[in-house]
């Protein structure tokens, strides 16, 4: 592993987890919205790389993480499969964010979490949404397995 000189960055090693900001990000839109968080389509700053952002819901939570994302993480984490979106790493906001109307959005005093993945232009369940698409026996077949992983 190759360490950098005091007061110089390491570009060339990848960043621990949680150790970046989200601020290495450029929110693009909002893609999604579901029960654990909002996903956006964002483009990492310093490499010009989209990215997906999930942003871990915390509103609920009176005690801590909640549970189903670390679920989510310490799956995704162990997974490495073709047929599943990878989770690159977690980025943390240092306080409160803003919504797209100035307001502060959340716990004014907490910062948030955000999961970093590849960026897909679609989901499986998408696609299969569209009107006249139709999987063959080995796409289904693939797609099944994956799922039984």
């Amino acid at each position: 592993m190759a360490v950098a000189a005091p007061g110089q960055l390491n570009l060339d090693e990848s960043p621990a987890w949680g150790s970046r900001s989200v601020d290495c990000f450029e929110k693009l839109e909002q893609i999604g919205e579901g029960t654990y968080g909002q996903v956006f389509m964002a483009r990492e700053i310093r490499t010009g790389e989209i990215v997906a952002l999930k942003k871990i819901r915390m509103d609920n939570e009176r005690e801590g993480f909640p549970i189903t994302a670390i679920r989510e993480i310490k799956i995704l984490k162990k997974l490495h499969h073709d047929n599943v979106i990878k989770l690159k790493e977690i980025v943390t906001s240092p306080g409160p964010e803003r919504d797209d109307h100035g307001k502060i959005d959340g716990n004014k005093y907490k910062g948030s979490i955000y999961m970093v993945f590849e960026y897909m232009d679609h989901d499986l369940t998408g696609l299969s949404d569209r009107p006249g698409m139709r999987f063959t026996v080995p796409q289904i077949k693939c797609y099944t397995i994956t799922m039984a992983i």
